[in-house]
C-alpha cells in the first residue's frame, strides 16, 4: 500500500504556487488534502474567500497530484483534526507559513512525521502566493510586530513611569491571522479609510488619522497608538509615551544595513489566536518597579539594534517580554510555555507578538530556525 500523505489549508484563488506544493507532497504517497470551510477561513483571516469551499474543492480534485481532497469538519487553525485521526496519514506536509507547533504536537501524538517544505516554484514558474495574488491588486497595507515596551502605549501604564515602545513595519508578505498579535482590527480600520495601500506623505500624521479613526469619542476601550504608528510608519520606529496616549516624541531607523541585519535574526512562528473572552487585564501588577524594568529593557533593546548587537539584543528583547508578563501574568499559560520551550535551543530570545495570549511567536535567532517564518520589513518608499 502506497503511504498516505495530508496537507490542509485555504486554498483560496488556486495558483502554480498550490500545485507546486502539491506535487511535492504527493512524492510522499497518495495526497489527501483538507480544506478550511469558508466559515473557518472567515473567522482566521477576517474575510471572506473568493471562491467558496464547493469550488475550491471541486478545482483541487480535478489536479493529478490529490488523490482526495474534503472540507475539514472543525475550526480554527486545528480545523482538520478529526480528518488526520480517521484518515491516519503517515505524513503531515506543510510549509514555512503553515508550520505551528500545535501541529508538530498532534502528529507526535498520533505518531505521524511532519515535513517542512520550502517554497519552490516549478522551474521557469514565479514564485507564487495567494497574498502576492491579491495584494497585486487589492490591499498593499502594512502590518506591524512591537519589539519592546509593549503595553506602555496606555496611560495607566506608563503614569507610573515613561518609556519607550519599539514597533516594526512589515510588507504583508503573508495574510497574518486574525487575534494574532500582528495589529489586524487596526489594519481593518486602516482599510476603511486606505481600501489599497497608504499614501506616501506624512506617515506621522497618517498613524495620528488612524488611531483617532479606530478610537472614536466614546470608545470605551482605547487602542494604544502603537498600532497605528507600526502601520503607518516604515521601517524601525520608537515612540515615547508620559501618562497620554499620543507619544511626546519619536525616533526612526530607516539605515539599510540596520533593516537587513533585523530581517536576518527576527523569525515568527504561528501559535493560534487568541481565544475569545480572554480577559489580559484580570490580574495586574502595574507599578513604577515593573514598569522601570520594562522601559529600560526597550532602552537597551534600541541602543543594541543601532549598534547590531545580537547578544544584547537577544538580552533586551527577552528582558521586555519578562517585564510584560510580571505585569500581566495572563498574556501566557500552560500551552504557550510549551510551545515556546521547543525553541530554547534554537532561539537567543522570544516573546509574543501584541498583547498576548496567543497570536505569533517572535524569535530573535542567530541562524535560521526551521519552520519558522521570516518576516520583511517596510522600507521608507514603500506605498
Amino acid at each position: 500500500m502506497n503511504s498516505k500523505v495530508f496537507v490542509s489549508g485555504c486554498f483560496d484563488m488556486l495558483h502554480s504556487g498550490h500545485v507546486a506544493f502539491f506535487n511535492e507532497a504527493s512524492k510522499y504517497g497518495d495526497l489527501y488534502v483538507g480544506i478550511g470551510s469558508d466559515k473557518t477561513i472567515s473567522e482566521l483571516k477576517g474575510r471572506e474567500t473568493i471562491n467558496c469551499e464547493a469550488e475550491r474543492l471541486y478545482m483541487i480534485n480535478s489536479i493529478k497530484h490529490v488523490k482526495q481532497a474534503f472540507v475539514n469538519s472543525g475550526s480554527g487553525i486545528m480545523d482538520f483534526e478529526d480528518e488526520v485521526k480517521s484518515l491516519k496519514p503517515d505524513y503531515f506536509v506543510v510549509n514555512e507559513d503553515g508550520y505551528s507547533p500545535a501541529k508538530e504536537t498532534l502528529c507526535n501524538e498520533l505518531g505521524i512525521e511532519l515535513k517542512v517544505l520550502e517554497r519552490i516554484p516549478e522551474a521557469g514558474l514565479p514564485k507564487r502566493s495567494t497574498t502576492d495574488i491579491r495584494t497585486s491588486d487589492n490591499c498593499l497595507l502594512p502590518y506591524r510586530i512591537d519589539l519592546a515596551g509593549t503595553w506602555i502605549d496606555q496611560p495607566y501604564v506608563s503614569k507610573h513611569h515613561p518609556g519607550w515602545a519599539i514597533t516594526l513595519s512589515l510588507e504583508p508578505i503573508i495574510e497574518y491571522n486574525e487575534r494574532c498579535g500582528m495589529s489586524t482590527s487596526t489594519r481593518n480600520a486602516a482599510k476603511r479609510i486606505w481600501p489599497h495601500y497608504l499614501p506616501i506623505e506624512r506617515p506621522e500624521k497618517l498613524a495620528e488619522i488612524l488611531f483617532k479613526y479606530e478610537n472614536s469619542p466614546g470608545s470605551e476601550l482605547i487602542s494604544g497608538a502603537q498600532d497605528a504608528i507600526g502601520i503607518c510608519m516604515p521601517g524601525l520606529v520608537r515612540h515615547h509615551y508620559n501618562a497620554e496616549y499620543w507619544p511626546t516624541q519619536f525616533e526612526s531607523i530607516h539605515d539599510e544595513s540596520i533593516l537587513s541585519w533585523l530581517e536576518e535574526h527576527i523569525y515568527l512562528v504561528l501559535l493560534w489566536p487568541r481565544k475569545n473572552g480572554l480577559d489580559l487585564l484580570k490580574e495586574t501588577y502595574i507599578n513604577k518597579e515593573n514598569i522601570k524594568a520594562l522601559t529600560d529593557a526597550s532602552e537597551k533593546a534600541w541602543k543594541a539594534i543601532q549598534q547590531k548587537d545580537l547578544i544584547q539584543f537577544a538580552e533586551a528583547f527577552g528582558s521586555s517580554f519578562n517585564a510584560q508578563k510580571t505585569m500581566f501574568p495572563a498574556m501566557v499559560d500552560k500551552d504557550i510555555n510549551v510551545a515556546i520551550e521547543k525553541y530554547k535551543n534554537d532561539a537567543l530570545a522570544w516573546k509574543l507578538a501584541g498583547a498576548g495570549g496567543g497570536g505569533y511567536l517572535i524569535l530573535v535567532a542567530d541562524k535560521p530556525i526551521k519552520g519558522a517564518m521570516r518576516i520583511k520589513i517596510r522600507r521608507k518608499d514603500s506605498v
